[in-house]
């Protein structure tokens, strides 16, 4: 499929390449003016082709830097095959620092097939689905917490019914390292990243790596050193940073506590933690009204927290807790 967005350097050439996709974009201050979003090639030889993808969202930093870091660094040589970088895939919201787009308010992770000649949020999923996963075999792409929420570094495996990338999927996981892995299903018709790698036969793995709008200390080398063991088990890199020694827990369903209330919430649990059925949750305080005691909020099963909310302001229907439940046994 055709598609109105162009590239400054050649998908098809061997070699290191870094250039723009440009989206022609008309406004009162640039006629003529196109957005430019990042994009590398790193192409050498035989092997498999994998898109590396971040800046989905646009506050979420961390797979920015690490991808930013790698295309910057990692040697031809060590390639066997291609690997294509979209740091800032939704270039507009991660130039603004926003979850969204200020252009749209689209959200790229909403919006996948995308539109050839809509709004820049569609067609940059347009072009994602239909000319780089068109090339691709394995897609990672890279989320974090963002602005509004904290996450333990977590691995997310997305099922599409009998998924034919299942075994391959589990290997990543565990050359991946990370603390937490969380299986759940998707619809293959769904606006998401991995519903279009889906439906274009490709391979794809997600991470929520950290958040609340800023970068972890440290978290670039834990992930970035993650993502390249999984490079190099698919074949694509040669070389690879030692095995991990964690025992990554895996999750088999998701669960969410949400706001009931506005006001101000106060956390009763941190990422990470271990938590059952019945243990408070979280407090909302309702300070505008004098003498009200908080909202009582409580976890509804046995599991784990994943991430937290980190704005302490909420209203009614923000998400508090992103949890996992139901361990799996590996």
């Amino acid at each position: 499929m055709s598609s109105l967005i162009t590239s400054t350097i050649d998908l098809d050439k061997d070699g290191i390449h870094h250039g723009y996709l440009q989206l022609l974009h008309s406004v009162h201050r640039s006629a003529y003016g196109f957005i430019p979003i990042p994009i590398a090639s790193i192409k050498n030889g035989e092997g498999p082709t994998v898109l590396l993808m971040s800046g989905n969202h646009g506050d979420e930093y961390e797979g920015q830097v690490i991808l930013s870091e790698m295309m910057r660094t990692l040697p031809l040589e060590d390639v066997s095959g291609q690997l294509i970088f979209l740091p800032m895939a939704n270039f507009p919201a991660a130039e603004a620092g926003l979850r969204t787009s200020p252009l749209d308010q689209g959200n790229l992770n909403r919006s996948f097939p995308g539109v050839e000649n809509g709004t820049p949020t569609q067609q940059i999923a347009h072009y994602i689905e239909n000319t780089l996963l068109d090339r691709a075999d394995y897609m990672f792409d890279l989320h974090s917490g963002g602005s509004s929420l904290f996450y333990t570094p977590t691995l997310l495996i997305s099922l599409y019914g009998d998924d034919p990338h299942l075994a391959i999927k589990q290997q990543i996981q565990k050359a991946f390292g990370l603390p937490f892995t969380l299986y759940f299903e998707r619809d293959e018709i769904g606006g998401f990243s991995s519903a279009a790698a889906f439906r274009k036969g490709v391979c794809s793995i997600l991470t929520e790596l950290a958040g609340g709008g800023t970068v972890s200390k440290g978290l670039p080398d834990l992930a970035g050193d993650g993502l390249k063991r999984s490079l190099h088990h698919i074949g694509v890199l040669r070389s690879a940073p030692p095995p991990s020694t964690r025992v990554s827990r895996s999750f088999a369903e998701e669960g969410s506590v949400f706001a009931s209330e506005p006001g101000v919430y106060e956390p009763l649990a941190d990422p990470g933690e271990d938590i059952k059925a019945g243990q408070p949750a979280a407090l909302i305080h309702q300070i505008e009204t004098p003498g009200r005691a908080p909202v009582e909020l409580f976890f509804e099963a046995d599991g784990v927290v994943l991430a937290k909310r980190q704005p302490a302001r909420v209203r009614r229907g923000d998400c508090l807790f992103h949890l996992g439940h139901q361990e799996q046994l590996t």
